[in-house]
């Protein structure tokens, strides 16, 4: 269950940068522009932090295009073809919302090339709104299956150190100190944690493989290292949370008194 609630995570903030990344703007360029002054400025859009690539459109493809979607050859009906030069921007991820697009383009108008920016600021808005309100929403979801997920595995344990109190009680009177009994219960405790991890390992592998047969496009927002991550950190947490949880009980049980472990 941790494994799979980090594995949600990991997804949704992939599928948000995702979505953010496929935001575009136009920057329209005056009739002027000399492509050698045009492939200045794409070379300056390469190297911003805000863009992820840039595509170079010219008023001919762009009438082209038009013309497709229209169905009719509008340039014989006009006499010329009314449309300018311009060049698609994808943004990065952390750029998508309105306040830096905005300061981008404040910096683009300044460059004597550009004659507008066009971009949806609703659909900017839109998707950065939703991001938002599903990340709350996989957050508290998360939480709760956080609390479920260590419940279990808190209250399985508890049961299983239960089942053994009297075996622990003798132990102790016998002589054993406290470190000697809770030793093999500690070891047997961080042994099942391995063993749990590796089986939700082998499910979360399962889960991702079924999910990618029936989503192709799962596999592109797959990151191997933030897998291997993952994995690392659900061992991690099946070693410390079942080492901590039986030594939580054992603790319980070896200072009971005689008569309590009856009740």
């Amino acid at each position: 269950m941790l494994g799979l609630l980090g594995l949600i995570i990991l997804n949704t903030k992939k599928i948000s940068d995702q979505v953010k990344e496929n935001i575009s703007f136009q920057i329209i360029l005056k009739d002027d522009a000399k492509e050698v002054d045009v492939a200045r400025l794409q070379k300056t859009l390469d190297v911003s932090d805000y863009a992820k690539s840039n595509e170079y459109v010219t008023k001919e493809d762009a009438a082209k295009t038009l013309q497709k979607d229209l169905g009719e050859d509008f340039i014989n009906f006009l006499g010329y073809n009314p449309l300018l030069s311009s060049i698609n921007v994808h943004l990065r991820a952390e750029y998508a919302n309105t306040d830096s697009i905005g300061w981008i383009e404040k910096n683009l108008m300044n460059n004597k090339l550009v004659k507008e920016v066009l971009y949806q600021k609703s659909l900017v808005s839109m998707v950065n709104e939703n991001a938002k309100k599903i990340s709350l929403i996989i957050l508290i979801f998360s939480g709760l299956l956080m609390v479920i997920a260590l419940a279990l595995i808190n209250n399985t344990i508890r049961l299983s150190i239960y089942s053994k109190r009297f075996l622990i009680k003798t132990m102790l009177l016998v002589g054993a100190t406290q470190g000697f009994i809770r030793k093999p219960f500690l070891l047997k405790g961080i042994k099942h944690g391995l063993y749990s991890a590796a089986i939700a390992i082998a499910l979360l592998l399962t889960i991702i493989y079924l999910a990618e047969k029936e989503l192709p496009e799962l596999s592109t927002i797959q990151d191997s290292q933030m897998l291997l991550l993952l994995f690392a950190l659900v061992t991690l947490l099946g070693v410390i949370i079942s080492g901590v949880s039986t030594s939580l009980a054992v603790r319980k049980y070896l200072r009971l008194k005689t008569d309590d472990l009856y009740y």
